[in-house]
């Protein structure tokens, strides 16, 4: 576990930045947080890392969005499938050609790839952020070790 803490929205920016250089397709981000912690803040930054020039905007109703960049980019927002059983095609998703970031996965953490990056965000100030990185898998650990120096 990897622990980060962003002083303000740019520092956020620039961490999504960051990671996108160093993000490949099949990669998976989750996300947690309570509403209005940043995941949408920084899933936007890491779009743009990834090439995105389209606007990208919570896809809370839609549950998912895709985007083409550098890399596709799937944005999913799993919130209203919490009573849900519905299968959207995971393995296509998670296992194609895009890098795809998961807001409130604990909600499907069952058809999650085993191996991903987990980042808990945590409100500590107006701006300010504490991000837990949680890497599930080899590729993950090095990809926060990078990140971290």
């Amino acid at each position: 576990m990897f622990e980060i803490i962003m002083n303000s929205l740019e520092d956020t920016e620039n961490f999504a930045l960051k990671l996108a250089d160093l993000l490949e397709a099949q990669d998976t981000i989750t996300l947690e947080g309570d509403l209005g912690a940043g995941k949408t803040t920084f899933t936007k930054a890491l779009a743009k890392g990834l090439g995105v020039t389209r606007t990208v905007n919570s896809p809370t109703f839609t549950i998912i969005k895709q985007y083409e960049g550098r890399l596709s980019f799937n944005h999913l927002d799993v919130y209203r499938l919490a009573e849900s059983d519905e299968d959207l095609g995971w393995d296509e998703l998670f296992y194609g050609d895009a890098v795809s970031v998961v807001e409130w996965a604990h909600l499907i953490e069952q058809d999650l790839p085993r191996e991903r990056l987990g980042i808990e965000i945590y409100r500590i100030g107006e701006h300010e952020r504490r991000f837990v990185l949680t890497p599930q898998g080899e590729r993950y650990e090095a990809l926060c070790e990078e990140l971290i120096i």
